[in-house]
């Protein structure tokens, strides 16, 4: 928050940061009229963590959160229900082009500030690219990167053309891609041992994601220690029902659960030829 003014009377004033208005006003306006359900479903990332540990052996440093967002983007191509947008007058729009939507939290000056980053067609990139964009996204400058520099830019327009903007966004499709074009929305708090998270609606498809952590399970009748994540399914009933949800939500727990390899076999080809020749370059280099 801003600095306060006290006034001797047990609290004091401040003024909102202006930083902040961007997601007020994505909260306010875009999630307007949303009708949120939950759905919750525990994945077992004994694959992706193994997967992730023979990456980094060779150098490779993949995230979690990459691997998700592939896994996510996949799912949609098949979810098509996933990745629509009301209209008005009762009409309803379905996004061709998958693109992940994630929130960042960058420092401007000594505010944190909450941004949202986008990937285009996570379903087709590699997870070292997906990783490379993350790890942008988090550390380049912001006049570096298109989308965070635009929405700094649009913090300090002013507030009646930033929210006539968005306003007519949620009513012209092609508005609205150029100012969101996320088709699903993932914020994570995991880093801080978060089991689970419920974020905003701003997507028909918005995800949180808890921590990996260590848990006992049931398999094959026997109690097991594996490394589990709780992710989180929040959806606008208006535009899909529970049981397609569900069936979206569990495509992507199967990815996550080794499903996902058979879509990454180029990098785990090239992977397996570096192991075998170690004085060959590798073809995609994640940071």
């Amino acid at each position: 928050m801003g600095e306060g003014k006290k006034d001797g009377k047990g609290f004091e004033f401040s003024k909102l940061p202006r930083l902040r208005w961007n997601i007020l006003d994505l909260i306010n306006i875009v999630n307007a009229g949303v009708v949120p359900t939950y759905l919750f479903l525990d994945i077992d990332m004994t694959w992706a963590e193994e997967l992730r540990a023979t990456l980094a052996k060779n150098g490779i440093r993949v995230t979690a959160t990459a691997l998700l967002l592939k896994a996510i983007a996949i799912a949609q191509r098949a979810h098509p229900d996933t990745r629509t947008a009301m209209l008005p007058f009762g009409n309803t729009v379905v996004f061709n082009n998958i693109v992940a939507g994630f929130t960042v939290e960058r420092f401007i000056g000594s505010q944190p500030t909450l941004f949202f980053g986008a990937i285009e067609e996570p379903d087709t990139k590699s997870i070292a690219d997906i990783s490379s964009e993350l790890r942008a996204h988090a550390e380049a400058d912001l006049d570096k990167v298109w989308q965070l520099n635009l929405q700094n830019k649009f913090t300090w327009m002013p507030w009646i053309l930033r929210r006539l903007i968005l306003w007519i966004g949620l009513r012209n499709p092609g508005i609205r891609l150029k100012c969101m074009g996320a088709t699903f929305g993932l914020s994570s708090l995991g880093k801080f041992g978060l089991t689970a998270m419920i974020p905003p609606c701003v997507t028909t498809s918005t995800f949180g994601v808890g921590t990996v952590e260590q848990r006992p399970v049931v398999r094959d009748g026997k109690i097991e220690i594996r490394k589990m994540m709780t992710l989180t399914l929040n959806f606008d009933h208006r535009m899909l029902d529970g049981a397609p949800a569900a069936r979206f939500l569990a495509d992507i727990q199967k990815l996550m659960e080794g499903g996902l390899e058979k879509y990454i076999q180029e990098e785990l080809h090239e992977l397996a030829s570096r192991m075998s020749n170690p004085d060959r370059p590798f073809a995609v280099e994640a940071i």
